[in-house]
């Protein structure tokens, strides 16, 4: 597991002391002023969007793991709950406005952007579409979406450990 990067702090936000430590991986504490500042996980979701045996992907179009697939979503803004944050990033990445959405999993992940490692609990959402609907992609944020087979999915492709975990299960429970 990575850690945040212990200069992300290389002074105190509070008392501008260089006395400001990573403690645990998951705190800052400055020596001078007890200043503490948590490195909390953050939330995000994503959608896995179903049409009989394919799966909507998305090829992610900026860094971390720019040009490998991806499921659409994204980060939970502040004063937004996960549901809200979905339907959000879904008509933002897509311009698909989906109500029917169920729990699928969440899992643990780890989001390194420029140089800051933030952990991040990804809960995972599903959907199932009687047809292929039509998408406008929101190319700052994906280069390429597209529907695949789930028989023939390469998970070796997928960006992110969470969502390889998510369709991996996906994958056990439609066996």
């Amino acid at each position: 597991m990575q850690l945040p990067s212990p200069e992300i702090f290389r002074y105190c936000p509070n008392c501008k002391s260089e006395k400001i430590t990573l403690i645990e991986g998951a705190r800052f504490i400055c020596a001078h002023c007890q200043f503490t500042y948590f490195h909390n996980t953050a939330s995000a979701v994503a959608a896995i969007i179903l049409v009989q045996d394919e799966i909507l992907l998305t090829r992610r179009a900026n860094e971390p793991s720019k040009g490998k697939l991806d499921l659409p979503g994204g980060f939970v803004d502040h004063d937004e709950g996960l549901e809200q944050a979905l339907a959000r990033e879904i008509y933002e990445e897509l311009s698909l406005d989906i109500e029917n959405w169920h729990y699928f999993a969440s899992f643990p992940n780890q989001y390194l952007y420029k140089n800051i490692n933030y952990h991040t609990c990804d809960t995972i959402f599903v959907t199932t579409l009687p047809q292929k609907p039509r998408l406008s992609i929101q190319h700052s944020e994906i280069a390429q979406a597209q529907f695949y087979s789930l028989a023939s999915l390469t998970i070796d492709e997928i960006a992110f450990d969470s969502v390889r975990s998510a369709i991996k299960k996906l994958l056990t429970r439609k066996r």
